[in-house]
């Protein structure tokens, strides 16, 4: 049996959930802003956050984490491939990230390591670029095809 997912914006009550779960993880929560985070939900109950911040057709994906009790079962997959979907519907072409620990993770779901001066402007001069994280973090970036699983519930297991 599939669990039913939920990717959806975070709202006032989920902030302080978002905030929890950043935190635990290790992530900043300074900079980020409401209507760019999402809460990941499985079967009703919230394991994780991400967040995608848009400039035109190229993205920035951020804050992807997932709570300790809900770790390896594969919902940091999920909750990517649903961020990923939402770039799409949103009309992003181009995602780019920064991490300083789950780079083998990312890779492995597509994006590839590249250099951070390579990066378009406008996510050059995002404060996740320019403040927040250090000069070592990994940049790395993905092409979004055109909808290949776009829209389709994904379950843990998928890649």
């Amino acid at each position: 049996m599939v669990d039913a997912t939920s990717l959806q914006p975070v709202d006032r009550t989920d902030s302080r959930y978002a905030e929890s779960v950043l935190s635990e993880s290790g992530l900043p929560t300074a900079d980020l802003s409401d209507p760019q985070l999402y809460v990941y939900t499985v079967d009703g109950d919230p394991v994780g956050v991400g967040g995608i911040e848009r400039y035109g057709t190229v993205g920035l994906l951020r804050s992807v984490a997932i709570e300790e009790a809900a770790r390896g079962q594969g919902y940091g997959t999920a909750l990517t491939g649903a961020l990923l979907d939402r770039g799409r519907a949103e009309g992003i072409t181009e995602l780019f990230l920064l991490t300083t620990t789950a780079a083998d993770f990312f890779a492995r779901l597509g994006f590839e390591r590249t250099d951070r001066a390579a990066a378009p402007e406008q996510i050059r001069e995002t404060t996740q670029f320019s403040e927040v994280c250090p000069d070592t973090a990994t940049c790395m970036r993905r092409e979004l095809d055109t909808g290949d699983d776009s829209g389709r519930q994904r379950s843990p297991t998928d890649v």
